[in-house]
């Protein structure tokens, strides 16, 4: 029970008696103090023996605060005879310390009635011990209506128990008195408060609330200085909350010392960050275990990663057993990977599930692999939905794979956003199609970026002529969705942003785009760079690529490889290439190399 007083004694603190264990061990400057004391005790007891009894009441509350309860007692008895509301308060305490609550309730309450605040708190307490709560609201009431510090917290907490919405004003009297705890739960209050009207766990705290969990981390509580740390953290001051989480790990606050270990491991301070996992993880701390777990595995460790994997497992974080999967995964080692996959999977992580679902998929168990997708899916696993989509496609499904498509697409999925907006283009809704092309383009899709080039320049309209009949080139939307998809690596793309440069009249610049297509497998690129070369005059290079292209099964580019042939006299060999061009075609070329071909035919016959 908190040792507590009126404004008479030193009691007024809410610390708990504990027996004197003092010894000799005092340093020097602690003497004076002790000397003052002892003065002080020994002027009380001179005092009290002439029967002050406000000396009674005082020495008695000095040597129950030392945990001296035999000697105290009869001080403290004498002063109450005598009428001292505080020395009943105090008998009360020594009483409940030595295990005679009711007696001490009787005390208590005589100092209640005399206008103890600290007396009402304790007999409200002892109340709502006792499972009288009505009886416990009444006195805590009182002690909180006289100003009471933990009158109004008790209070609180015993209104915020039956869901009363009075219950915030007593915890803000109190916190407003500087009880910490009081500050944390009441900014704790708000928060949530916030969360819900916003509907949004992740909407912005109020700024009340941080002042109140301000108020309380600088008071000494560490869950407090967690939530500061994680406002500020949020909010990019890494700095501060840097300092906020270390005062809480300090303190033994573990997710405070994870926190403070993935700041520092952004800030790419990975030695320190794992000694505060470490700290983190030896409490218990299952996400701090998991990212040790990470950096050992990073670092080759494969033994110390498992194992802290494991203490992550064991901590009741289910990531541990998910990443053990992962681990397994990568070391080939299938079924213990799929062991760990289906446990964290049935513990409902949803990325475990879609792990599961594509290691039972690659293994031909496509009835196995289809419900944990959807169970991934419906659990909010974008990939997982994404990956249904491909199932369903896989099986001609169409209509099933685009209700996961849209669903992955809507949650941002770059990929099932393309695959959307392919879907619409064959559908003829070229608006819808451009809307998901967009999304997947803006999300990194090179294909996506090319085909909504492709819907832009389909619509584009002729270029305007110059006065004086030259074509005007003005830099278009769809010019720079090619190029970003070029920059990409897109062949095709790059095709196209070479045509466009050519059509500017840059040859250099697309060139470079040709030879960029050509070099990594595109026919039409090396078709491209070998005309572009042969205008320029340097048709040698230019057959060179056109043999490229032609060996890919470009018609065109064999048909060009003829006429090169039949200029230069190597009539067999154009006669080769013509039979080329006429298997590869298209239809108009066939045509032209099938004449070409029966007149060097008969060059050669003649």
């Amino acid at each position: 029970m908190d040792v507590m007083g009126d404004k008479a004694t030193l009691f007024e603190t809410g610390r708990f008696v504990q027996p004197s264990s003092r010894e000799d061990t005092d340093t020097p400057d602690e003497t004076g103090e002790i000397a003052d004391e002892a003065a002080e005790e020994l002027r009380q007891r001179l005092a009290a023996e002439a029967g002050d009894v406000e000396a009674m009441s005082v020495l008695g509350a000095m040597l129950l605060r030392r945990g001296d309860l035999d000697g105290a007692e009869p001080h403290l008895r004498a002063a109450t005879a005598a009428g001292d509301r505080a020395a009943a308060n105090n008998l009360g305490v020594l009483l409940h310390q030595r295990g005679y609550a009711d007696e001490a309730a009787g005390w208590w309450r005589i100092a209640a009635v005399a206008g103890s605040m600290a007396a009402a708190h304790a007999l409200g307490r002892h109340h709502r011990e006792r499972g009288d709560e009505p009886a416990a609201e009444y006195w805590l009431r009182q002690s909180a209506e006289q100003g009471h510090t933990l009158g109004a917290y008790a209070l609180a907490d015993l209104l915020e128990h039956r869901g009363d919405a009075g219950a915030e004003h007593w915890m803000r009297a109190a916190a407003e008195r500087g009880h910490r705890e009081a500050a944390y739960r009441l900014a704790r209050a708000l928060d949530r408060k916030a969360a819900r009207e916003a509907d949004d766990d992740g909407a912005p705290v109020p700024d009340e609330a941080e002042q109140w969990y301000r108020q309380a981390a600088a008071r000494g509580h560490r869950r407090g200085a967690l939530h500061l740390g994680t406002i500020l953290e949020k909010r990019g001051e890494l700095k501060e909350a840097g300092r906020w989480y270390l005062t809480s790990a300090k303190d033994g606050e573990a997710r405070a010392a994870c926190a403070l270990g993935f700041l520092l491991r952004d800030a790419g301070d990975t030695e320190n960050a794992a000694v505060w996992w470490l700290r983190a993880a030896q409490d218990g701390d299952g996400n701090a275990a998991n990212a040790l777990g990470a950096l050992h595995a990073a670092r080759g460790e494969t033994q110390t990663a498992e194992r802290w994997y494991r203490a992550a497992m064991d901590a009741g974080d289910v990531n541990g057993a998910y990443n053990l999967g992962l681990l397994c995964a990568e070391q080939g080692r299938t079924p213990h990977a799929e062991q760990w996959y289906r446990r964290a999977a049935y513990a409902g992580h949803q990325e475990a599930a879609n792990a599961l679902a594509i290691l039972l998929l690659r293994a031909g168990d496509e009835t196995g692999a289809e419900p944990w997708f959807s169970k991934a899916a419906e659990a909010g696993s974008v990939d997982a939905a994404f990956n249904l989509g491909i199932l369903h496609a896989g099986r001609g499904e169409e209509q099933a794979a685009l209700r996961w498509y849209e669903r992955a697409a809507a949650a941002g999925h770059t990929e099932a956003a393309l695959q959307v907006g392919m879907a619409r283009l064959r559908d003829g809704d070229d608006q819808e199609a451009e809307r998901h092309l967009r999304c997947a383009a803006g999300g990194g899709s090179a294909e996506a970026a090319y085909r909504l080039a492709t819907v832009l320049d389909a619509r584009r309209p002729p270029e305007p002529a110059h006065e004086l009949g030259e074509p005007v080139h003005r830099r278009s939307e769809c010019e720079e969705w090619y190029e970003r998809a070029a920059s990409q690596g897109h062949r095709r793309a790059q095709v196209r942003v070479g045509m466009h440069a050519a059509a500017r009249g840059d040859v250099v610049e697309a060139a470079r785009w040709y030879r960029e297509a050509a070099e990594a497998g595109s026919r039409n690129g090396a078709f491209n760079l070998g005309l572009l070369l042969a205008r320029e005059g340097s048709e040698p290079e230019a057959a060179v690529w056109w043999t490229r292209a032609a060996d890919a099964g470009h018609g065109r580019a064999a048909l060009r490889l003829a006429l090169v042939y039949a200029r230069r006299g190597e009539l067999a060999e154009g006669q080769r290439w013509a039979d080329r061009a006429v298997s590869l075609g298209p239809a108009s070329v066939a045509e032209r190399a099938t004449r070409l071909r029966d007149a060097l035919r008969q060059e050669l016959s003649a």
